[in-house]
């Protein structure tokens, strides 16, 4: 199990820093080409560019040539996976919760 997971959810290292996070949360808005995404750091092209590889490894991104510029999308797929994985703890603690407000309420 512990393999499997950590192959599945190993991207979440990629997006631990926050310029690529602030990448994907442009690109939630919409397809953007790596020039207008770089405009908005204070950093270089290359470095973005070296940004949006990774994520483009980790299949959070995906990238389409329109002409001579590179234009890249936001592909959720992988984020939905940890959504749901979240959301069955998000169940369980829930049903907790609801056990023991029931259980103080009785007592009181």
């Amino acid at each position: 199990m512990k393999r499997t997971w950590n192959k599945k959810f190993s991207f979440l290292k990629d997006i631990a820093d926050p310029t690529r996070r602030a990448l994907l949360d442009l690109l939630a808005q919409g397809e953007e080409p790596v020039n207008s995404l770089a405009e908005r750091f204070a950093m270089s092209r290359a470095a973005i560019s070296q940004h949006l590889a990774i994520l483009l490894r980790t299949r959070l991104v995906r990238a389409r040539r329109v002409g001579r510029e590179r234009r890249y999308r936001l592909q959720p797929r992988p984020l939905e996976e940890i959504y749901d994985w979240v959301a069955l703890y998000e169940r369980f603690w829930r049903t907790k919760l609801t056990a023991l407000s029931e259980h103080l309420r009785k007592r009181s």
